[in-house]
């Protein structure tokens, strides 16, 4: 317990050396904070390749199945805001601790559910557990590691561990379907246990609070309601059409329940978010930009796995291993991307790594009725992965720099559910503009699509480099 009590002070002094040459703590505890964005990124891409087996076996429709992946996003995306502000208040390893105990349990649920509510159920109980987990991870980063060199490493291995999630997914759950499809649900629950055992030995105490904490129940209440109803409506409005009542109707409410927040927001005297945040442009910048990028991104695989797997028969794998020169470009410019924003600046780093997705999504342009393998997807794919390796990373930065550290979490969850809800919002819309059928033509106002979310990422941090 001793040790325990003294490990504030002591990372504290190991933080604020100099050198970047960091202790075996700090190591373990950037692991640990990168663990949980990996299990979070693994979580939602594996169980894309297996939705087919699970549809057969459990007996579900195409429009129930696609909730598997749905139901994640729609909590995740949801309780983001939500619980980012709690570990802010309440403690960030303390939400950790509890998000993992819960991940782990739920995914035990997952292994053992023998009908598609019960899962699905499962699912959106899960993305609850990672939606108070990653602000809490990341806002756990952000206070370790102070503004400048330390955080900026810090972030680009985070990043690896980030994007390493999403786009290995695909190939780990391809491997662990061909066992069965409850192997995917399975691995999360060593991993998650190992994190939280990990979080309660080495991560410091939370630091005591002079006041007893008060949540605003009416804000959160209102912000929860309003961002579930917002993130379901992006995410249905592909199957319920962008022009249907309910489609129409769910903005609309989630419009005026988010505007009911900022009222309550305004007259409470303990508000869940300080509404002056967003005085920091370069914080509102980075939400938008991110949101933007992730958009696109989403629109890419979708795209690319119709393309492959769709139009040309390819096996989840083959198309996993297409990607995998985007994970290897995340795998080596990660752990330099700290010295890279050091020497060349923020700013620098993120413009190349934003213009890198435009030749990506404009050679998809000239895929044909046969796919090229060495002109056109591999180099669109290596674009692809310096685009991701230089952007994200940079973007959480520039994001969290100024911000103070009581609203790190706060800050976090901002970034984190921009992500998802501009990733949920590409996808609709991509899903949107295509046209039915398996023809080659049907892809290209997709592609458009995912184009137009490029120059918008680009022309969003160019406004706000110009004020």
């Amino acid at each position: 317990m001793a040790a325990s009590e003294a490990a504030p002070e002591t990372a504290a002094s190991e933080v604020q050396q100099d050198s970047l040459r960091w202790s075996a703590r700090l190591w373990v505890s950037l692991l640990i904070f990168s663990g949980v964005i990996l299990l979070d990124g693994l979580d939602v891409s594996m169980i894309v390749v297996t939705i087919p087996e699970i549809q057969n076996e459990l007996g579900m429709t195409a429009a129930t199945a696609q909730w598997l992946v749905g139901a994640y996003i729609l909590a995740f995306g949801s309780f983001l805001l939500l619980g980012g502000r709690v570990a802010d208040l309440f403690g960030r390893r303390r939400v950790l601790i509890i998000a993992m105990a819960a991940f782990a349990v739920v995914s035990l649920f997952g292994a053992l559910a023998d009908s598609s509510m019960l899962l699905i159920v499962s699912r959106f109980v899960k993305g609850m557990a990672a939606g108070f987990a990653a602000p809490a991870a990341m806002s756990l980063l952000t206070t370790t590691f102070p503004e400048g060199p330390q955080r900026n490493k810090a972030f680009g291995i985070f990043n690896v561990f980030e994007a390493s999630g999403y786009s290995s997914g695909l190939l780990v759950g391809g491997m662990l379907a061909a066992l069965n499809w409850r192997s995917i649900f399975i691995l999360p629950i060593p991993l998650s246990i190992l994190l939280l055992i990990g979080a309660l030995r080495f991560l410091p105490p939370d630091p005591p609070r002079t006041e007893r904490p008060r949540l605003d129940i009416g804000g959160a209440a209102t912000l929860l309601t309003g961002t579930l109803l917002l993130v379901f409506t992006v995410v249905s409005a592909a199957e319920a059409g962008w022009s249907s009542v309910r489609t129409v109707g769910g903005f609309a409410l989630s419009a005026a329940l988010l505007a009911a927040f900022l009222i309550i927001e305004r007259s409470v005297k303990e508000p869940l978010i300080r509404l002056d945040i967003f005085r920091n442009r370069s914080l509102v910048s980075a939400n938008i930009s991110i949101a933007l990028l992730y958009g696109g991104a989403m629109g890419f695989q979708f795209l690319l796995a119709l393309y492959l797997q769709d139009l040309q028969g390819w096996k989840p794998w083959q198309m996993a291993l297409v990607l995998l020169p985007a994970g290897l470009m995340v795998v080596i410019i990660g752990p330099k991307l700290g010295a890279l924003m050091e020497r060349f600046g923020v700013t620098k780093v993120l413009m190349v790594g934003l213009v890198a997705f435009l030749p990506c999504y404009l050679l998809m342009l000239f895929i044909g009725p046969e796919p090229d393998l060495w002109r056109i997807l591999l180099p669109a794919s290596v674009l692809w992965g310096v685009g991701f390796a230089l952007s994200i990373a940079t973007l959480m930065v520039a994001g969290t720099n100024g911000i103070a550290d009581e609203e790190q979490g706060l800050a976090a969850g901002l970034l984190n559910s921009s992500l998802q809800v501009g990733g949920a919002f590409g996808l609709a819309v991509v899903t949107a503009v295509i046209m039915p059928g398996t023809e080659l033509s049907m892809f290209y106002p997709g592609l458009a699509v995912i184009l137009g979310f490029a120059v918008l990422t680009l022309m969003a941090q160019l406004t706000h480099r110009q004020k």
